[in-house]
């Protein structure tokens, strides 16, 4: 059961893997232009509503992207924690992580009760 679960969750993260990196090529290859011609500050040199604008969407896109990048990290770690053999442990407590939380969560590091009382901090 425990090397069917992960062959599938490699399976997953893999996918996910190759979406994410595909994703943060894009973005790398996107930020080689030019910050003005991305906030289009060049075209509304005269509207400052519309440069306000089009900063606000450029910063909401920078952290589109670094979500992006921060996905691409948890999932090379949980493929990393999968061949150590350590992908169904809880990095906290050492308890084993429910199939059914790897299954909504592949990149899950905690079980459910350590992740419980990180996030009520």
């Amino acid at each position: 059961m425990s090397d069917t679960i992960d062959t599938e969750m490699r399976i997953r993260l893999e996918d996910e893997l190759s979406r994410l990196t595909a994703a943060v090529a894009e973005i790398d290859a996107s930020e080689r232009e030019s910050l003005s011609e991305a906030s289009g500050e060049n075209s509304y040199r005269d509207h400052m509503a519309d440069q306000g604008s089009a900063t606000f969407e450029r910063e909401l896109d920078l952290s589109l992207e670094q979500n992006e990048r921060d996905e691409l990290a948890e999932v090379r770690v949980a493929l990393d924690r999968l061949n150590a053999g350590t992908y169904r442990t809880c990095s906290r407590c050492g308890a084993e992580i429910p199939v059914a939380r790897l299954r909504a969560v592949p990149t899950a590091k905690l079980c459910v009760q350590c992740k419980e009382i990180e996030e009520s901090r």
